[in-house]
């Protein structure tokens, strides 16, 4: 082979390898050098309120592993809409994130038109953690069983008021799957946050309340409501001696709310897999998942494919359930 053929074969192998190398380089820096700047965390529900509470722990570790400030960003309102429509339309650089509940996946059932896709505007990083609802009364109502409470809410239709923390919300489909299993009727009230519903039902404006049991614990331990069962499969470990709904006699009733970490569509995924990677060093850590134990609250940690997978099956089962249920969509 010639001189001047032997140099182009050479450089043209030489440029190929380059071009083969340069994701995987571009990857690696762009993995190494974010974050360079503050993160900021979008909560599209009110401080106090159990997705809150969950946020504020990973966000006060993950600002120590990242070594950049990260402002847990609180916007509540329109059922979590408006703070989730924030990040949907961030730039997809890492440096805006959404703390989702199980809400996300139930709001495309109930609204004919979302100015998101839960699916295609998002990138999954991880779920953090799961946390039953309890079932809550104010203490002046006349019912301290479910049977009790079934019986009442049969006897007068509709004048039972049970607080959510906003129309989509976990605490509203919690509210809606036992009214469809019991046959009964609630007016159920929407507020802006868990928080907000827990203060309306001590302070007596609402009487009933399937709040999420971080939430409603301090008040039951203080003997401000009046607990009667938890919504999950299992009893709960910081409440043993409260049934399932299942086992007060709703059989087959179960529903757990959760918490989760969502990026912008289109995120690097060198970016997804460093935030993935320093989340689920912290929610498995024993210092966290004490933290979480302590509210009822179990650790996930999560792949980003199975964080996925959860969310649209989750999407599947509650538009199944507002179809059966005759749900009014808005």
């Amino acid at each position: 082979m010639k001189s001047g053929a032997r140099h182009r074969k050479t450089a043209f192998t030489a440029a190929l390898s380059l071009m083969v190398a340069a994701p995987f380089l571009c990857a690696n820096t762009l993995a190494q050098s974010y974050p360079s700047k503050p993160i900021r965390f979008i909560v599209p529900q009110s401080a106090g309120g159990s997705t809150d509470l969950v946020a504020r722990v990973v966000t006060q570790r993950l600002d120590t592993a990242l070594k950049q400030p990260i402002v847990v960003d609180n916007r509540a309102g329109a059922g979590s809409i408006n703070g989730t429509e924030l990040v949907a339309n961030a730039p997809a650089d890492g440096y805006t994130l959404l703390a989702v509940a199980a809400s996300f996946t139930i709001t495309p059932s109930l609204r004919k038109k979302l100015p998101f896709d839960p699916v295609r505007d998002f990138a999954p990083i991880s779920q953090i953690a799961v946390l039953p609802h309890v079932l809550v009364l104010h203490p002046s109502v006349q019912a301290k069983t479910v049977k009790e409470l079934i019986a009442l809410a049969k006897a007068k239709p509709g004048e039972l008021n049970c607080a959510t923390s906003g129309v989509g919300t976990s605490t509203h489909l919690a509210a809606e799957q036992f009214m469809y299993m019991t046959g009964t009727k609630m007016l159920t009230v929407p507020y802006k946050g868990g928080a907000p519903g827990t203060i309306a039902l001590v302070g007596g404006q609402v009487q009933a309340y399937f709040a999420t049991i971080s939430t409603a614990l301090p008040h039951i331990n203080a003997g401000k409501l009046r607990a009667l069962a938890v919504t999950s499969a299992k009893r709960s470990s910081v409440a043993p001696d409260l049934p399932t709904i299942a086992e007060a006699g709703v059989k087959g009733y179960e529903h757990s709310s959760w918490v989760g970490v969502l990026a912008p569509a289109k995120t690097p995924r060198p970016v997804i897999d460093k935030l993935h990677g320093e989340i689920v060093k912290i929610v498995q850590s024993p210092e966290v998942k004490a933290l979480f134990l302590r509210d009822g609250l179990e650790s996930v940690g999560n792949s980003p494919k199975e964080f996925d997978a959860i969310i649209k099956a989750e999407i599947a089962k509650w538009q199944k359930l507002v179809k059966a249920a005759g749900i009014p969509v808005e």
